[in-house]
């Protein structure tokens, strides 16, 4: 995940060199999860049929390869979003698949703890991510930025490749290269966890591919700020490492879809206060986000471990497809959806415009918890 979160880091300093408005800047952004969201459903879904670790690997050469290419190629907006959607494909073909790797070769009562560790680590890679982005960016530029960031997905693929045995999963003999989501989607349990899932990524990736361009604006209405922009995202991020295990703990006491009810509705509303902090003091909006984005990353694990848990077994990868391809599906639309709002309510120069963008990603959990029928999902 080394390149997870390039671009947004990058993005104040992008925008600029590319002349970009809001809207565009969210192109880019989303074009990484669309990426994700077209490639996911093969390279998620084919894990039913082939060893998860073969695609993995794969995909992580792709991921490698994409950044590598965006610092030599990428030039205006059509030319990143085009490099950002293969390097978003090469996360589709490592975090759902990775996850399938795990469950193929663990059981027992113990599983949604180390899926939500496993899920956990998305929130760690992200903030290493921006780390390593802003001080390459700041020492080097952006270009060799990326392209040194290329490195970590490589190694990624050897850990993997060394470090688990061959395995061939339990659906091999009956599962095709395409994923059959027709049977998924008459699972009203799992349908209602991954909708569930997608108004989670709305507001997770909207507020990511985001933020730092949020801190970079409230820092300058403010005239202060306690950390640098890359710095406070990059921590934010961290802290919601534990928020997602600790929630999956909750949840499993609690009742899982409850829980996520609880965390959307408390994060839906901390959009708007967060939102509304721009231009107040730093340390007010940084605790407003670090809140906001803890009530997020709460529902994150108990999301996907429900998921793993309401598939059956031998459908498990086309599950995990289609849990994907909502969740990122959203989280390529949410980036542009803010910039778009950022544009048409004043521009990145207004408060109140940031405000209504901010907001903005909560609306989806909110309207999920009104959802009668997410009940199927327990």
């Amino acid at each position: 995940m080394a390149g997870f979160a390039a671009y947004p880091a990058a993005l104040p300093r992008l925008s600029e060199i590319w002349h970009m408005s809001a809207a565009e800047a969210g192109l880019v952004g989303g074009a990484y999860f669309c990426g994700y969201m077209l490639a996911v459903p093969f390279l998620s879904g084919i894990t039913d049929r082939l060893d998860a670790r073969l695609v993995y690997v794969a995909s992580c050469l792709i991921a490698a390869g994409g950044l590598l290419l965006f610092a030599l190629a990428a030039r205006g907006v059509w030319s990143a979003a085009a490099l950002q959607a293969l390097i978003g494909a090469g996360l589709a073909g490592t975090y759902m698949p990775g996850l399938k790797a795990l469950t193929d070769r663990l059981s027992g009562p113990r599983m949604p703890r180390r899926i939500a560790f496993y899920t956990a680590t998305f929130g760690v890679g992200t903030s290493v991510s921006l780390l390593l982005m802003g001080a390459l960016e700041a020492r080097l530029g952006w270009a060799p930025a990326f392209a040194l960031l290329s490195l970590g997905p490589l190694a990624g693929a050897a850990l993997v490749w060394f470090g688990l045995r061959p395995l061939t999963p339990p659906g091999a003999a009956t599962s095709g290269l395409w994923p059959r989501l027709g049977p998924v989607l008459r699972e009203p349990a799992v349908l209602g966890v991954a909708l569930g899932y997608a108004a989670h990524c709305w507001e997770l990736f909207g507020l990511r591919s985001w933020m730092v361009a949020f801190f970079t604006f409230a820092a300058g209405a403010a005239q202060s700020a306690p950390l640098a922009p890359t710095d406070a995202a990059a921590l934010i991020n961290l802290i919601g490492l534990p928020a997602s295990i600790l929630g999956n703990e909750l949840a499993a006491k609690v009742g899982r879809m409850r829980w996520v009810g609880a965390c959307m509705i408390v994060s839906g509303a901390l959009c708007w206060a967060a939102g509304a902090a721009a231009g107040g003091p730093g340390w007010l909006t940084l605790l407003l986000v670090m809140a906001h984005n803890i009530a997020v990353m709460g529902d994150s694990a108990a999301l996907t471990a429900g998921m793993v848990a309401t598939a059956p077994a031998h459908m498990r990868g086309a599950a995990l497809a289609l849990h994907s391809v909502l969740g990122f599906g959203a989280g390529f639309v949410a980036p542009l959806a803010f910039g778009a709002l950022l544009d048409l309510a004043g521009g990145r120069g207004e408060a109140g415009a940031w405000w209504l963008a901010y907001g903005s990603l909560g609306v989806c959990g909110l309207l999920w918890v009104l959802w009668p029928r997410r009940r199927a999902a327990g």
